[in-house]
């Protein structure tokens, strides 16, 4: 297990903003986390993806690095922004526009 947290501490510092999801930003597998998709690609910013469906450890292990229980899973400057709900609310009041501005 430590690997997989290695490995996902190594990505998150590695990209400015990294989204943990099921499927790809090309093809979501749920509607969390397309909701997230298309309000990163309405910012305009480049952004990172790893399918967690990929990978049995990863998905499990992303719930454990961020101690949080579902995903999708958003991370920006290193910092775990939140799940759907959180961004869709951070970008509503445009919160997440000034963050990654």
């Amino acid at each position: 297990m430590d690997s997989i947290l290695e490995k996902i501490k190594k990505d998150i510092e590695s990209h400015r903003v990294i989204l943990f999801m099921k499927g790809t930003k090309m093809m979501p597998v749920c509607g969390f986390s397309a909701r997230v998709v298309s309000i990163l690609n309405q910012l305009e910013i480049p952004y990172e993806t790893r399918n967690v469906l990929d990978d049995d450890k990863l998905r499990q292990g992303i719930k454990d690095f961020s101690n949080w229980p579902t995903i999708p899973q958003l991370y920006i400057d290193g910092k775990f922004i939140g799940g759907c709900d959180i961004v869709t609310e951070m970008h509503t009041k445009g919160d997440l526009k000034r963050l990654v501005s």
